[in-house]
């Protein structure tokens, strides 16, 4: 059986020049605490702190990009055990869906999962055997072996991984309880929310009305107009920040920005109310809540985060059978010069403002973001995400940025992952990657190397806590 190795030089450049450097500048960061400033983590899995059941609901089953290349090859979803809508049921087995996976590991060669998963089957569990065919159902028992020690519950890794802060993603209407029990309990791990709208705005689509009646109760008021509806809004970011929140979040398909009157918001709002707004009310009703956001940032202090650019549930059949968030959302091209317009000449010089504006749309980077982040003093740019939070998608992020926009109008790296257990190994890549992109700077002669030590603890940690106002506490 082949064995799992994990080389201390992987993802360094091969040229012994950059390499050598490279080694030097990551070892000084590699311990260092990882600063979480956007994810996806459930904040009930610290909050509760049970056990992980066993190894296919912790690794396989929450990752999408597992099973979407499982898919792409043909595999059914509900092989996979992925639940479906309407409750049919699906292959429940934990053990076969494993065994699945491991027959098919192969297919993540290359790729930034295979990566993220070899170190964790690596560091987390001491596995020493590579996952396939014939190994998947020991690897399986070593995990599920592992799972049942108190070591292994999520508090214990959370101090284990030695993470500073966990940003959790909340809808407006959270009522944050998981963040509540956090709170009173006697553990110290640092989770704090972020402030997520975009159920709210989405004035057209099906869900909108009950998650309106949600935020109304969750504000503990009555939201029958426009005012109202702003009002509840400001409440609630009021709550979150109380609760220890320092950024907002806003998923976008189009990043336009544009403000419209009191009155044209009242109006296309009461529209809304009636069941009557169309997408394209809904587009201007969103571009102009963008610039209320940033509006409220200035007022309140939190980070606004842009997350624009992706067509969901672009795989309608797989949507309609097992919902949102199962890999039928794909990249579309995303302009932001002249969508962000608005925003940046009404907030951009703005000392109280901080806007991260993320991107799906590679060749935005050298076009439009960095010199938009490259000029405005509010701009930062965030890294890779989602497709490009990548080994090659780094890259050509440091490459297309830096000599625009330099490294300190970035924001740093955030996980962006369900995965709790992936959260090491994607700092762990992105600080790799990140020394040999400074290691060849310092091979080039285009920076020294003591100004390449700076530079290597702004991007592991200096950075994203700068950009986020997350301190230590």
């Amino acid at each position: 059986m082949a064995r799992l190795t994990l080389h201390d030089d992987r993802f360094f450049d091969p040229n012994p020049a950059i390499r050598r450097i490279a080694r030097m500048l990551y070892s000084e960061v590699r311990d260092l605490p990882l600063v979480c400033p956007h994810g996806h983590v459930p904040p009930a899995l610290l909050a509760e702190n049970e056990p992980f059941p066993e190894p296919t609901s912790l690794i396989f089953t929450p990752d999408h990009y597992i099973f979407r290349m499982l898919y792409s090859q043909g595999l059914r979803l509900e092989d996979l055990g992925i639940p479906t809508v309407d409750g049919t049921p699906v292959e429940d087995n934990p053990r076969t869906i494993w065994q699945t996976f491991g027959e098919h590991y192969y297919l993540f060669r290359g790729t930034p999962t295979r990566a993220w998963l070899d170190y964790e089957l690596y560091t987390v569990f001491d596995v020493r055997q590579r996952l396939d065919g014939d190994t998947a159902m020991d690897i399986y028992d070593q995990i599920q072996s592992k799972l049942q020690q108190p070591e292994f519950r999520p508090r214990a890794l959370f101090d284990q991984f030695d993470i500073d802060v966990l940003t959790t993603t909340d809808a407006a209407s959270d009522s944050l309880e998981h963040h509540q029990a956090l709170r009173a309990s006697d553990w110290d791990g640092r989770v704090v929310p972020c402030f997520r709208p975009d159920a709210a705005l989405q004035i057209a689509a099906d869900g909108w009305k009950k998650e309106l009646h949600r935020l109304a109760d969750a504000a503990d008021t009555t939201i029958d107009s426009y005012e109202a509806f702003v009002q509840a809004l400001e409440d609630r970011r009021a709550y979150f920040k109380e609760m220890g929140a320092t950024s907002t979040d806003h998923g976008v398909y189009n990043p336009h920005t544009e403000r419209l009157s009191d009155g044209a918001a009242e109006r296309i709002f009461q529209r809304a109310l009636a069941g009557e707004a169309t997408e394209d009310d809904q587009a201007q009703f969103e571009a102009h809540m963008l610039m209320e956001m940033a509006r409220m940032s200035v007022d309140d202090g939190l980070v606004m985060q842009i997350h624009p650019g992706s067509y969901r549930n672009h795989n309608e059949a797989l949507y309609q059978r097992f919902g949102a968030d199962v890999g039928g959302d794909i990249p579309v091209r995303t302009e932001y010069t002249r969508n962000l317009k608005a925003l940046l000449n009404a907030y951009g010089t703005n000392p109280d403002f901080s806007l991260v504006v993320f991107t799906l749309d590679e060749t935005s980077y050298g076009r439009e973001l960095a010199p938009l982040a490259g000029h405005y003093p509010a701009m930062r740019i965030g890294p890779p995400w989602w497709f490009f939070d990548s080994i090659e998608g780094m890259k050509r992020y440091r490459r297309q940025i830096t000599e625009t926009a330099g490294f300190y109008n970035t924001a740093g790296f955030n996980d962006d992952t369900r995965a709790f257990l992936s959260i090491p190994a994607r700092h762990d890549l992105a600080r790799r990657l990140d020394a040999n992109y400074v290691a060849t700077l310092v091979a080039r002669h285009q920076i020294e190397l003591d100004e390449a030590h700076d530079i290597m603890e702004d991007l592991a940690i200096g950075l994203v806590r700068d950009t986020y106002n997350l301190g230590t506490e």
